[in-house]
């Protein structure tokens, strides 16, 4: 991975409006998706943005990501167009959906890929007809930008934070024989940020006096997968498994789920990232161990004002190069449970109350979120 900076954008090369002759053409639209034009425009649009997410089981893509990018959008150019569309995680839907936005007229496709290498030919389609395209989240070769977070470094953050707990739990309950060891359920193999989590994790954990019993790659981040596969290691390594690397905050549902019905108690130390409610709910309770908070509102906002930027051609700078494509890449943030008030509460992600829900009163008054009742 090569870094620089001050790289400027290539501006956007507009096509001819021969496209214009395909608006007829349908948005593609698969099972579970949706496509959202925006607000209604009362005069003529200064431009057309396309934003194309890849499926709705991680909450954050319809109830974060997109309602922020629009918001955005509609704030920084009030004339604009947005076409919107959920791929239900199929890659051959999300590539009909984009040659649809294509049809349309979008002078700007932000895309976050089902899957990257299927996308490649997306990237290079827009590129043809003189379009930017903007990876979002999962990078994309070729792509003019890319919009994430260091995902490696969010691997590595979720791997120490890994080996810190299980030499904590061994130090006060030895393994019987042997070292302890520890599941890696990684994310999807046709999402490029699950090796770099992966690669973060193993850093991470190389070098420690820990064993990596197994290792999964998870079919679509699939959290009832994750159960599966965790509940079938558990028969595997009965009484071994110390820990689990879960790559995400869904995965880590699915994990915790599996070790509960095995009747773990408590559950060995479990990371997972994003940040979701039901995530750090399960933080402050004990169940997970911790989880990865990733700005999305700013991720969403930083690729809206790109989006923005390239539809008025203009040569926004970069923070950093990625096999050739300008990057600007966001700073994670380890959550445990006495982080949650300073990072996600004060930081206005969740308020008190969505947090400590009456199943989760007792759990909040003990990392300090609410007070004991007199």
């Amino acid at each position: 991975m090569s870094r620089g900076h001050g790289v400027p954008g290539p501006a956007p090369r507009r096509r001819t409006r021969a496209l214009a002759a395909l608006a007829a053409v349908t948005l593609a639209l698969g099972a579970g998706c949706a496509v959202d034009r925006g607000a209604e425009q009362s005069g003529p649009s200064e431009g057309t943005i396309g934003l194309l997410l890849p499926e709705a089981k991680t909450a954050r893509y319809e109830t974060t990501d997109r309602p922020t990018f629009v918001a955005v959008v509609e704030r920084r150019c009030p004339t604009c167009e947005v076409l919107y569309a959920n791929a239900a995680q199929d890659a051959a839907n999300q590539q009909q959906q984009a040659e649809s936005m294509l049809a349309r007229g979008a002078d700007v496709l932000v895309l976050d890929a089902v899957d990257t290498v299927a996308a490649v030919s997306v990237v290079a389609e827009a590129q043809r007809l003189g379009v930017p395209v903007i990876a979002y989240d999962r990078f994309v070769a070729d792509a003019n930008y890319y919009v994430s977070f260091d995902n490696e470094l969010i691997g590595y953050l979720m791997g120490e934070a890994l080996v810190g707990a299980v030499e904590a739990r061994t130090e006060e309950d030895p393994p019987a024989e042997g070292r302890p060891g520890v599941l890696l359920v990684q994310g999807s193999p046709t999402d490029p940020n699950s090796a770099a989590l992966a690669a973060g994790a193993h850093r991470a954990l190389d070098g420690e006096d820990i064993d990596v019993l197994a290792e999964y790659d998870t079919p679509d981040w699939s959290p009832d997968k994750a159960t599966e596969w965790v509940e079938g290691q558990l028969t595997q390594y009965p009484g071994r498994v110390d820990g689990v690397f879960a790559a995400s905050d869904g995965i880590a549902g699915g994990a915790i789920a599996a070790m509960k019905a095995a009747g773990l108690d408590p559950v060995p130390p479990t990371t997972g990232q994003d940040g979701e409610l039901a995530a750090v709910q399960r933080v402050i309770s004990g169940d997970q161990y911790m989880t990865v908070y990733k700005a999305t509102t700013q991720q969403a906002r930083t690729a809206a004002e790109l989006a923005v930027r390239l539809l008025r051609g203009q040569d926004p700078r970069a923070t950093a190069v990625i096999d050739g494509v300008p990057s600007l890449l966001l700073a994670p943030r380890a959550v445990g449970p006495d982080d949650v008030q300073r990072v996600l509460v004060d930081g206005g992600v969740y308020t008190v109350d969505e947090i400590c829900t009456p199943y989760y009163v007792e759990a909040c008054v003990d990392v300090g979120l609410l007070e004991a009742a007199s």
